[in-house]
Formats: C-alpha cells, sequence, structure tokens
C-alpha cells in the first residue's frame, strides 16, 4: 500500500521548511533508512529517512520549496499503484496543485532525461514553477516562458531559471563587446549566488533590530587578573576534578546570569505596550556557525554552577555548529550574550536580538595601566560593551548593571562563594 511521507514539525514554533535538496528520485528504489531529502527551518538543517520501503512513486515539493510541516512530499509504494489520491491533496506554489505523478514509476523514470531537453512547463495556459524559481525570475526580470523545464513533471526550477540568467548575461556580453580576448576577463568578474534562507532570515532580523529600536551602547572594561588567575587554576586540575574546559566566556556568562537578576529591566521582552519580566535567566549565547550566526538558549542559567554552565554551552555550541540543534532551543532568551574577544575587537556594537531589551558584547584583553601609590602599574583589562534598548530602560539604570558586572568579575572568588 502507498504511503506518504510528510514534512516533519521540528519545534513548536515551526510552521514550515525548505526543502534544500532531494537525494531519490521518481522510480529509485528506497530502503527503510534511505535519506530522502534535505531541508531546513530558518535555523537548521535536518535530513528525512524513509520510515518503509519500497520504489519513490511520487515527489510533491521540489527543491526551493517550502512546505507547510505535516503536508505530504513524496509517496513509496509499489509500481503500478494508485497514487492520485495524494497528488490531488498536496498543493505546492502557494495553493496550486502539485504536478501530477505518473502511475508507473520506472516509465516515468525513464521518460525524465527526455522532458529535461525538450519538456514544456505550461499546463494549459498555467506555467509551472516553483516559489523559489519564480522569485529569482521576478527579481531579475526574466521571462519564465523562455526558461527549459528541468524539474520533475517539466516544471521549472531554480537552476532552470540560474541558466536562463546566465545565457542572457552572456548574450549582453558578447553583443556589447565585440573584442573576444576582453568578454571572458568582464564576464567572470563577478558571481550571483542566491542568499540562504538562513541569511535572510539573520538579514531580515538584524534590520528590524535596527529600525525598531532606540539603541544604545555603552563600554566599560575591568581588571581581568582574578579570572585570568582563576581560568589558569581550574584548567590545570579539571581533569582530576572532573570539571569541563572552564573558559572566560563560560566565566562571563555565569557572572551576567547572576548580576542580571538584580536589574529586571535588561532580563526582559518588550512588547510594545508592556514589559515582560523574567524570573529566571534564559541566556542567549551568540554562536559562529558555518549556515550563519545562531543563538541556542541556556535555560535557567541562574540555577546552574559555572561548571554546568560550562558543559551546557559547549553542548549548544556543537548542536548549532552541526546543524542539529533543536529550533525550540534557539528561542525563548531574555538576555544575550556575544564574545568576539577571541578575533581580538577591542569594541564592538552588539545587535539587540528582539524582543530582548540589551545585549553584552565581550571584548579582548589588553595591557592597561592603572595608579597604584602614586606608580603607574600594568594590568590585563578585558572590555565589554553594553547594547540597551532606550525605550524599555535609561543610561543609568543600564550603566548601573555593567558597572556591577565588572567590579563582580574583578572579585569573581567572592561571587563563587555566594
Amino acid at each position: 500500500m502507498a504511503t506518504a511521507v510528510i514534512m516533519p514539525r521540528q519545534g513548536q514554533s515551526v510552521e514550515s521548511c525548505i526543502i534544500t535538496k532531494w537525494n531519490k528520485n521518481v522510480g529509485d528504489s528506497v530502503a527503510e533508512g534511505d535519506v530522502l531529502f534535505s531541508y531546513e527551518t530558518d535555523k537548521a538543517s535536518f535530513e528525512e529517512e524513509a520510515k518503509v520501503a519500497g520504489t519513490l512513486l511520487a515527489i510533491l515539493a521540489e527543491e526551493g520549496d517550502d512546505v507547510p510541516c505535516l503536508e505530504n512530499v513524496c509517496v513509496i509504494g509499489q509500481p503500478g499503484e494508485d497514487i492520485s489520491g495524494f497528488a490531488a491533496a498536496a498543493t505546492v506554489d502557494g495553493g496550486e496543485e502539485a504536478a501530477p505523478a505518473a502511475q508507473e514509476a520506472p516509465a516515468q523514470a525513464a521518460a525524465a532525461p527526455a522532458v529535461a531537453a525538450t519538456g514544456s512547463a505550461k499546463d494549459g495556459d498555467r506555467i509551472k514553477i516553483s516559489p523559489r524559481a519564480r522569485g529569482i525570475a521576478e527579481n531579475q526580470s526574466l521571462d519564465i516562458t523562455k526558461a527549459v523545464p528541468t524539474g520533475p513533471n517539466g516544471r521549472i526550477i531554480e537552476r532552470d531559471i540560474l541558466e536562463l540568467s546566465k545565457l542572457g548575461a552572456d548574450a549582453m556580453v558578447s553583443a556589447a563587446a565585440p573584442a573576444a580576448t576582453e568578454a571572458p576577463a568582464a564576464a567572470a568578474a563577478y558571481e550571483d549566488v542566491a542568499l540562504p534562507n538562513i541569511r535572510k532570515v539573520i538579514a531580515k532580523s538584524m534590520h528590524a533590530s535596527l529600525s525598531e529600536m532606540a539603541q544604545l551602547t555603552h563600554s566599560f572594561s575591568f581588571d581581568a587578573t582574578q579570572i585570568i588567575a582563576y581560568r589558569k587554576i581550574v584548567k590545570e586540575n579539571a581533569e582530576k576534578l572532573g570539571l569541563a574546559n572552564i573558559t572566560f566566556n563560560d566565566i562571563i556568562l555565569f557572572a551576567v546570569s547572576r548580576v542580571i537578576l538584580g536589574h529586571k529591566d535588561l532580563n526582559a521582552h518588550f512588547l510594545g505596550d508592556k514589559m515582560r519580566y523574567f524570573t529566571d535567566v534564559n541566556l542567549g549565547m551568540a554562536v559562529d556557525t558555518p549556515r550563519g550566526l545562531l543563538v541556542p538558549t541556556i535555560f535557567g542559567a541562574n540555577k546552574m554552577s559555572l561548571n554546568e554552565i560550562a558543559i551546557a554551552a559547549k553542548d549548544l555550541a556543537k548542536q548549532a555548529q552541526e546543524g542539529t540543534i533543536s529550533p525550540d532551543l534557539l528561542s525563548g532568551a531574555s538576555f544575550t550574550v556575544s564574545n568576539l574577544g577571541t578575533f581580538g575587537v577591542e569594541h564592538f556594537t552588539p545587535v539587540i536580538n528582539p524582543p530582548q531589551t540589551g545585549i553584552l558584547g565581550v571584548n579582548n584583553i589588553q595591557t592597561k595601566l592603572k595608579m597604584v601609590d602614586g606608580e603607574a602599574v600594568p594590568y590585563q583589562a578585558m572590555g565589554i560593551s553594553l547594547t540597551y534598548d532606550h525605550r524599555a530602560l535609561d543610561g543609568a539604570p543600564a550603566s548601573r548593571f555593567a558597572q556591577e558586572l565588572c567590579k563582580t568579575l574583578e572579585n569573581f572568588m567572592a561571587l563563587l562563594a555566594k
């Protein structure tokens, strides 16, 4: 009996996912555990494995399609089975009916190359084209009727539009530059690459943050002598004591989780006509990943020990970098810490993640001088940059938080004694 494969729901907040790659074609044999396709949310990527064995009878959504969760994506069964019910029930491309799947997968698979070479994307007066391909065509003002469809069932997909764009660019170069020796160099001077979905999400979020908030940044520095000495001791005894590799960032996260409890306007969300104050500290930590910036959340950080925070931070960072993190762990933070000090950054203005009211930037360590008994004494100073939403709180309370945080880090041993 034919079985439909649906788009999984990855996290309670996820409503749809984008198919990034099909690993199987219509007519291919499928075994349990085979990867059928890859897909991504706005934060992470996943692979969908087959739960049943059989033959891939139909593909109901193409690469680049944004498919609602729990909607049919493909059908697995035995050649010759009637799958018209699955195809009719599936809708893609903003409500258009999915391209009908052939009843016999082997015959369709054999005919596919001919469709790619000479197929037409027209179905009556309607042109079959994926949403991603249509968007690129509209942005570049391309005539989609001139695209050669290579998708299943004669559908125009992203690569067809990119090929059409390339052909148009080549034709313009040929017409405008008779000197053949110069044209190749001009054509190879740049490359247009479509933005991945996560980059679009980051861009939208950052633009909204800066355009909708009244953001202001205050910069401070503190004497890092004590946390440097403490980290050295912990590092030398970590294996003996069964501790994680505690970093300066872990120490900062731990201190923030304790200090911010006394500054409720920063452990909060600004919701337009009201403030939402959090009882616990759900600490976001910015993580650089191959797919872009992600911010996992350490929930209830104020109730965790320094070692527990270090373990949680490393686990979340690993999941984020590998693209396996649940979307539910990428939301819900009440305050965020972003560390660029490891890159040698001396000062920066971190951007708030709405609807949070603040974000702490961690800078590098520099040698500075301070006067002790009339003499200039060198010491190691670490910088911090606090960006806050001036709609939610004023400069004085924001500065008081940063001041207390600096004093706490300068006397870190005393914090551990509490």
